[in-house]
Parts: C-alpha cells; sequence; structure tokens
C-alpha cells in the first residue's frame, strides 16, 4: 500500500500527460471535426481509418519519416560513438573540447534550424556566397528535393551526434579498466579491444540512445518546419508535420488525430523491435550481456 501511495503522483502525471491524449486523439479519430461539420464533432466510426490508409500523401509521408530516421540516427550513432571514444581519452584541453562538444545539443532546435537555413539559402548563405566567389555558381540546397533532404539529415546530426556522444561516453566510463590491461597483456589490439570489449558492453547504452533518439527522429517537426516547411513538394514532410497541417491550416481535426495515432503506432513499433533486439542480444538490467 506504501509503494502505491508513493508511485501515485508519477502514475497520475503519466495519466494526465501520456494516457489521457492518447484516449482522446482516440475518440477524435472517430469523428468529423473540420470546417465542414461547424467545428462541431459528428460520428463517423472508422471513416477517417480508411481514408488513411488510402492516404497516398501519409504513406508517402510514413517513408520519408523513416528514411530520415534511419539515416540521421545511423550516422549519429557513428559519429557519436568516434566522439566518444575520442573524448574517453586522455590528453590536454578534454574538458574544454567536451564542454564545447555540448553546444549544438544545447541550442534550442528552432535557432539551429534558422541558421541552418541560412547557411543553405540560394543565393545569399555562405555556401553559395563562396561558390559564386569561385566562378562555380549556386547549389539549390532548399529548392532540390533531393538536396533538401539531406540538409534535414545533415541539421538533424550535427544537432543530436552531441547528445549521443554524451551517453556513449557515460557508458565508456563504466567498463573497468582492468579488461583492456588483460587484453593488451595477451597481445590483443585496440581493434580487438573495441569488438571483443567496447562495442559488447556498450550494447545497453547504445539500446537507450536507439530507444530515445529514433522515438525523437520519427517525431521530427520543428526542424523540418523551420528549415524546409515540407518543402519542396513535400519532399521533406514528416509525419508530425502533415499532422499539424491538417489541424492548423486545414482545420481537420479529426484526420489529424488519425494521423498522429498512425505515428504513434509506428513508434511503438519501433521500440518493440528495439526490445526484441535487446532481448535477442542478451541484455539484462545491469547493464551486462
Amino acid at each position: 500500500m506504501t509503494a502505491l501511495l508513493l508511485m501515485a503522483p508519477a502514475l497520475l502525471l503519466l495519466l494526465a500527460v501520456f494516457v489521457w491524449p492518447i484516449l482522446y486523439y482516440g475518440w477524435l479519430s472517430l469523428q468529423a471535426l473540420s470546417v465542414d461539420t461547424g467545428l462541431e464533432p459528428v460520428p463517423v466510426g472508422l471513416a477517417n481509418w480508411q481514408r488513411l490508409l488510402g492516404d497516398s500523401r501519409f504513406w508517402q509521408d510514413t517513408g520519408q519519416t523513416l528514411r530520415f530516421a534511419g539515416v540521421s540516427v545511423g550516422l549519429e550513432l557513428l559519429l557519436g560513438l568516434a566522439i566518444a571514444l575520442l573524448l574517453h581519452q586522455r590528453w590536454r584541453g578534454r574538458g574544454l573540447v567536451r564542454s564545447l562538444t555540448l553546444l549544438p545539443w544545447a541550442l534550442p532546435t528552432t535557432v539551429m534550424a534558422l541558421g541552418w537555413r541560412w547557411i543553405f539559402n540560394d543565393p545569399n548563405g555562405p555556401i553559395n556566397g563562396a561558390l559564386q566567389g569561385l566562378g562555380l555558381g549556386t547549389v539549390p540546397f532548399l529548392s532540390s528535393p533531393q538536396l533538401a533532404w539531406i540538409a534535414t539529415v545533415i541539421a538533424d546530426v550535427w544537432k543530436t551526434t552531441p547528445f549521443v556522444a554524451l551517453l556513449l561516453l557515460a557508458g565508456l566510463q563504466m567498463i573497468p579498466t582492468d579488461l583492456y590491461e588483460a587484453l593488451a597483456l595477451e597481445g590483443g589490439t585496440p581493434w580487438q579491444a573495441l569488438r571483443r570489449i567496447t562495442l559488447p558492453l556498450l550494447r545497453p547504452y547504445i539500446f537507450i540512445v536507439l530507444l530515445f533518439r529514433l522515438a525523437q527522429a520519427l517525431g521530427v517537426f520543428d526542424l523540418i518546419a523551420v528549415l524546409t516547411g515540407g518543402g519542396p513538394a513535400s519532399s521533406t514532410e514528416s509525419l508530425a508535420l502533415y499532422a499539424y497541417l491538417n489541424a492548423m491550416r486545414f482545420l481537420d481535426f479529426g484526420y489529424s488525430a488519425t494521423v498522429m495515432l498512425g505515428m504513434f503506432g509506428l513508434l511503438l513499433a519501433g521500440a518493440g523491435l528495439l526490445l526484441l533486439w535487446r532481448r535477442s542480444s542478451g541484455l539484462v538490467a545491469g547493464g551486462q550481456p
């Protein structure tokens, strides 16, 4: 009984900020609530879900969101691991570099996205300005579908790689140095140390990184809304931005809730796959394989 009383505040908070909104969105997805209904809810059953299944733009945005999440999180994991390994070594000025490394992550996403929008601007951004100065013309970073998508990935990787590096650095500091010393005495190489000690013992931290970053990347909104606005021609539009546009631009709140629940299902599927990977990897609560 005492345990339940101690857990009650956290459970109530979870109910207020997570469970209740999901239940409300579930109810809203069964309603027609738009300017056509005078912004009054009208029960329509599964009509919104049928519309979702046949909505090519929803499936296009789903593919774009998955591609963005896969590429950006993959790059962040590789770069974050490299940075964490570097910062884990002992060298002069390491503390200052650690602090500077966190600056991109500390910046608000909107401010960062505005900065990258200026950097990629055509023709007045610094990159295109330098290209013009060299007589090479300009590059349409934000008006080409392929280049605009690459620009969103670059901005996201620059912003969140420090977060990944910080978590992995914490994991590296938990690995006993005795293991490396024992391997060195046996004639082991740095590559063998990475493969046989570092990566296996970092798996719990990699799991946490993937869980947090995939959840954020699959729900990406502010970065794309500010940097590209979902364009050109919806080529960088994410599911969260599509749901926002349905609600705030088209005032179709019932369908917007349906899109949000579809995105939530995608998040649950991603978390489920990670949990399966965690179980198949033999990770346990103590962080040991």
